[in-house]
């Protein structure tokens, strides 16, 4: 058998191809080593911040991915073969806006001098919660989306302003370009999309759409009422400005602009050429507030955009901030109505809001720090205001105490049911000689009613109370904690707050004081007439245990409001019934007016009095039969 010999050429053939391998290895470093390899550059000014971060351009070599690019994307193809990942920063003292070079969109907007509950940086985007992309057809029937080609970025300044241009080239001739333009002190940020020499590439026949969405994180302590409370979908159509509820889908025209509002933060889209046929939702993503505690609810806006002489040309804005009344009503954001979405209420209760207590707690504010005491003070200007309300309801009060007598023997004079009508007309002929009217003692409660409305907007959406602390609540806009429970309690929570237990003893208080004026207001029983006196005792206590609930997760300010209010209008009262009413003066009074010849009685009374008659007639006449 012959032994085989040693292959001294294989040998060497092996060592030459293991060379050869290294060698290319070397030369040819994995995409993601060159990646890491990247350059960055950093130019700041004194007002504004320019950053760039761009990975050096990968170009392929390869032929065979060349040609699918191009089968994919067209005349766009370019903008993959060169496109690198990569971001730019603009950003000023208010916002910090960073754009990607992958579909040219916003991917983190920072606001600055805020922090969320939990002492974050307040981002209203990051970690791909948003999305921003234009869809639209080329002429060689491709269907293309703006969120997946690559823009080059070019960071200029414009003055004191910052300019990005993001380019979406075909070449340098032809692209489709966002051009973003900062400015000091704003939060306002100029936006426009527009292209150049794409009247050839831009099928005209199919849609072009705009699509941008957005998850709402959570910014507050309490996500059941910024999520639930003050989180909406606004919207301007023709110069009226309107929200949507959570969970619907609406289709609107001339849009002006759309607002993702999240409590006391704002993420708007504002255009100078109003959207047509654009379709709007609003979905709640809290479905659990154990579970779901990092967005609050998604919005999303899909509308179609038009070319002008075959190209796009839209002028818009992007505004994130604060929904700051104060902010929004200022000079540079006159004629947009961006102030409605700060939520004052609406009818009476926001024309309230804007011309009583915004400038006197702007007036407050002036001149104190502490944003507690501003809140007591402004409660006893408020009360201080009311006050001939509660006199006048007072006054009421003992004028029936006086009459009750006379009314209480007109029940013993006509008793049964079949005197009813009988009973009623020599009661209000009682009340009309004596000049007490039953309506003087409920109009001065209704007109306080609107104040009541107004404030529980007021405080509630106020920014300047946002983290603002008072004795031991860390934050007036949200709820305060003396106690966490290890358990929740349906309609309360899983903590107790401290100031609406305060209020909920004070308007105790209030309503035991109050009831006793509140009988004096009602004529004695009649028969087959509920007692309304039982009734007001059950509110006594069923009112405070109500407030308690309720109020267990709303602002601290409020509950504040609340119960410095009430123990004031118990002062008042107090002050009322034993330094200024005096009963004796009041009898006086009403004898006197017994003794005037009776006014001429109005059309409307003696409509009354005539239908009033004939029921009695007809109620006498069913009786004879």
């Amino acid at each position: 058998m012959e032994q085989k010999k040693f292959d001294y050429n294989s040998f060497i053939g092996m060592i030459l191809l293991a060379g050869i391998a290294l060698w290319y290895f070397n030369a040819n470093p994995p995409k993601d080593i060159q990646e890491k390899e990247s350059i960055e550059v950093v130019e700041s000014s004194t007002d504004n911040e320019i950053s760039t971060k761009d990975a050096t351009p990968y170009f392929e070599n390869d032929s065979i991915k060349q040609i699918a690019l191009q089968n994919q994307l067209g005349a766009f193809a370019q903008s993959a073969i060169t496109g690198a990942e990569g971001t730019s920063v603009i950003e000023n003292n208010l916002v910090k806006l960073t754009v990607s070079n992958k579909g040219g969109q916003i991917v983190k907007a920072l606001i600055k001098n805020y922090k969320t509950y939990d002492s974050l940086p307040l981002y209203m985007i990051k970690d791909n919660n948003a999305s921003f992309n234009i869809n639209f057809g080329t002429r060689d029937n491709r269907i293309l989306n703006t969120k997946d080609l690559f823009f080059e970025p070019n960071l200029t300044k414009n003055g004191e302003n910052t300019v990005l241009s993001m380019k979406l080239k075909v070449s340098d001739s032809q692209f489709l370009e966002y051009r973003y333009e900062i400015k000091p002190k704003k939060y306002l940020v100029d936006f426009s999309v527009r292209s150049q020499g794409l009247s050839n590439v831009i099928n005209s026949s199919n849609p072009i759409n705009l699509d941008w969405s957005l998850r709402g994180y959570r910014h507050e302590k309490s996500i059941k009422t910024e999520n639930s409370m003050y989180s909406y979908y606004y919207y301007k159509t023709e110069d009226d400005v309107d929200y949507l509820n959570a969970g619907n889908t609406e289709v609107i025209n001339d849009v002006d602009w759309v607002a993702y509002k999240q409590h006391f933060f704002t993420s708007n889209l504002l255009t100078d050429t109003p959207f047509d046929n654009a379709t709007i939702t609003s979905t709640d993503l809290v479905e659990d507030e154990e579970i779901d505690t990092v967005f609050t609810k998604k919005y999303e806006l899909k509308t179609p955009l038009a070319l002008t002489a075959g190209e796009l040309n839209y002028n818009m804005k992007w505004f994130y901030g604060p929904s700051d009344y104060n902010l929004l009503s200022s000079e540079q954001y006159e004629g947009t109505d961006l102030d409605e979405i700060a939520d004052l209420g609406w009818g009476i209760f926001g024309f309230l809001n804007r011309t009583i207590f915004y400038p006197v707690f702007n007036f407050l504010q002036g001149f104190l720090g502490n944003y507690g005491l501003i809140i007591i003070l402004m409660t006893i200007v408020v009360r201080i205001i009311m006050s001939p309300l509660v006199y006048k309801s007072y006054l009421s009060s003992a004028k029936m105490k006086v009459i009750r007598p006379e009314l209480t023997a007109l029940n013993e004079k006509y008793p049964g049911k079949e005197n009813a009508m009988k009973r009623q007309q020599e009661t209000m002929a009682i009340q009309r000689k004596a000049g007490v009217s039953m309506l003087s003692g409920c109009i001065p409660a209704l007109l306080q009613m609107p104040v009541f409305f107004a404030l529980f907007k007021f405080f509630p959406t106020n920014l300047a109370l946002r983290q603002e602390s008072f004795l031991w609540a860390p934050d007036l806009s949200s709820y305060d904690t003396i106690f966490k429970l290890p358990f929740t309690i349906p309609f309360y929570g899983d903590h107790v707050s401290l100031f609406p237990i305060l209020a909920s003893v004070a308007i105790f208080f209030y309503m035991k004081m109050n009831q006793s004026q509140q009988a004096n207001m009602q004529a004695p029983t009649q028969e087959g007439m509920p007692d309304m006196s039982k009734m007001m005792k059950y509110m006594i206590y069923f009112s405070p245990i109500m407030m308690l609930f309720f109020f267990n997760n709303y602002a601290s300010s409020l509950s504040l409001y609340y119960f410095i209010s009430n123990l004031l209008t118990i002062t008042i009262m107090l002050v009322i019934k034993n330094y200024v009413i005096d009963e004796d003066k009041i009898h006086a009074q009403i004898e006197e007016n017994k003794k005037r010849p009776e006014k001429a009685k109005s059309k409307f009374r003696q409509r009354i009095d005539s239908a009033m008659k004939q029921a009695q007639e007809q109620q006498a006449q069913q009786k004879k039969k």
